[in-house]
């Protein structure tokens, strides 16, 4: 450090000599004034000199601490040395385990190669034994699928069996219970005619009994005018109610009649769709228009009334009365809409599958007939993707699915039973999957609710009737009243009227008769039977004519 010091004062040493002797030769010689600046100068310097020695003073105690790091470092390498030597120990150490590992692993990748190579030949005698059990399975499975179809097709029908006669015998019941109330109702009705009969007989009995003495045939022949208009309304009353009565009755003694003959068109229907199959599968066109027919035939043998009931080929309409169009700009026409008693819908589409169960059905391979059932299905499917884009229900007030009718019942059948998530995937949709006989069903059910719906409303109109009936009753009790109190107030002033007529001094017979005494003549004379009555003495003559003396 003090070396430093010496060089750094030598030179400035001789760099303030050599300016001195340079400004001190006598070519060189300055001035007092460069004097005096060169010596602020050397001020300058020396300020400078000493600010360096302060800086490199600075450097040194830096320099120790620096110091004092590089040998807490050293410190910490000789530290890391010695941890490295044992981790090189360590790493020697895992070098021979790993070398082991690795020997090891060559031993089981070898194992391996043998066991793939055994596991490979017990794969090939697998396969081999796969194959032969897969056509044997095959063999068992068409067996088998053969056995579930014949299974499946007796235990539809024997479930259709019993779900007709179940129905049938609720109907029975049903139509029990409806006798039961309807002869309840019918006794009630003829009960409450023959209350108004007798108590009207009473009445009019009662009043005739008090006012026949006052009434002459002319009052008997009026009262017979009021009263032969209500005792027809009642008689019509009767004859309105025992008609309802009997209509209904029939209805329900041929409803076994209506199942059958149903039935029967069921048979019929299939029957027709296997004859018109080979007419129909070249035609799309023709096929839809068979499904129509065959649909409208069933719902017109229902007991369902078309345009009261249920419209065919009628466009849907908003509101305002226009028709709805879809996404295409074409109008919305369903097959049919149902009418329900509580003002809801149905839409029934008739949608017909036939050509790949046409080739099903003529398929003599069993591998043919699972891929034509397969189209068979796809080709419903179709349909209902079609049906679900038209959402006819989000039009109308209907119930939230719509019905797509499939008109050949074997097709509708071996669909179901080839993709048991047949039914399901259009339920997803809101729609429902119906056959023939299913639908005969449900329209029978429906004609069934709109029956119940009009003897309801039969219900309803006869007891308004029998209100209105007995209001008017009321009325005309009220109004007789009147009439006898009228004719009894009548009676009244007919009576005093008589009495000043012929009796009485100066009543007006005597008076009359008098005058034709005087000699007045005329050509009609006073009935005997009022004239008899009248004052006929000369007495009464002049006790009159005093008395009329005395009013003057």
């Amino acid at each position: 450090m003090t070396t430093i010091y010496a060089i750094i004062s030598l030179v400035i040493g001789l760099v303030l000599g050599l300016a001195i002797k340079h400004f001190l030769t006598p070519k060189n010689r300055l001035s007092k004034a460069d004097f005096e600046e060169l010596m602020l100068k050397n001020k300058s310097l020396e300020t400078e000199k000493e600010k360096f020695l302060q800086d490199i003073e600075s450097l040194n105690k830096n320099q120790g601490n620096l110091k004092e790091e590089i040998e807490a470092k050293n410190i910490e390498i000789r530290e890391l040395s010695s941890n490295s030597a044992v981790l090189n120990n360590e790493l020697k150490s895992s070098k021979e385990r790993l070398d082991e590992i690795s020997s090891t692993l060559k031993n089981l990748e070898s194992e391996k190669e043998n066991l793939q190579r055994r596991d490979q030949e017990l794969n090939k005698l697998i396969a081999e034994n796969n194959i032969k059990i897969d056509a044997q399975n095959k063999e068992i499975a068409d067996k088998q699928n053969r056995l579930n179809s014949l299974e499946e097709n007796l235990k539809a029908q024997a479930d259709e069996l019993l779900d007709i006669k179940q129905k049938y015998s609720a109907q029975l019941e049903q139509n029990k219970s409806l006798n039961e109330k309807l002869n309840t109702q019918k006794d009630e009705i003829n009960d409450l005619g023959e209350k108004f009969t007798k108590e009207f007989e009473n009445l009019a009995n009662k009043i005739l009994e008090e006012k026949s003495k006052k009434f002459s045939e002319q009052n008997q022949t009026n009262i017979k005018q009021i009263l032969d208009p209500l005792k027809e309304n009642i008689d019509s009353f009767k004859k309105k109610v025992e008609e309802v009565y009997n209509t209904e009755s029939k209805e329900r003694f041929s409803l076994s009649e209506r199942v059958k003959e149903l039935a029967q068109l069921n048979e019929q229907i299939n029957q027709e769709a296997k004859n018109l199959t080979q007419a129909l599968k070249g035609s799309v066109k023709q096929q839809g228009n068979w499904g129509e027919m065959i649909l409208e035939s069933i719902l017109e043998n229902s007991g369902l009334v078309r345009d009261r009931e249920f419209f065919a080929q009628e466009f849907i309409r908003d509101e305002a009365d226009k028709t709805v169009k879809d996404e295409d700009g074409r109008r919305m026409q369903p097959d049919v809409v149902v009418k329900l008693p509580d003002d809801r819908e149905i839409v029934i589409d008739s949608k017909v599958s036939l050509v790949a169960y046409e080739r099903y059905s003529n398929a003599e391979d069993v591998e043919t007939q699972n891929n034509e059932l397969d189209n068979h299905v796809n080709s419903i499917k179709a349909h209902i993707n079609d049906l679900d884009l038209k959402n006819y229900q989000d039009h109308l007030k209907s119930l939230d699915f719509v019905m797509m009718f499939i008109p050949i019942e074997p097709a509708y059948i071996a669909a179901v039973q080839h993709d048991k998530e047949l039914w399901e995937y259009a339920y997803r949709k809101r729609i429902l999957l119906i056959s023939p006989t299913n639908l005969i069903a449900t329209l029978k059910l429906i004609a069934d609710l709109w029956k119940r719906e009009q003897q309801s409303q039969n219900a309803l109109q006869i007891a308004e009737r029998g209100a209105y009936l007995y209001d008017k009753f009321v009325g005309f009790v009220e109004n007789f009243e009147k009439i006898g109190d009228t004719i009894e107030r009548s009676q009244k002033s007919y009576q005093a009227a008589l009495g000043q007529l012929k009796d009485g001094p100066g009543n007006l017979i005597r008076q009359a008769e008098m005058l034709r005494e005087l000699g007045v003549k005329s050509k009609k004379t006073i009935p005997s039977s009022l004239s008899e009555n009248s004052v006929d003495s000369d007495t009464d003559i002049e006790d009159w004519m005093l008395l009329e003396n005395s009013d003057i």
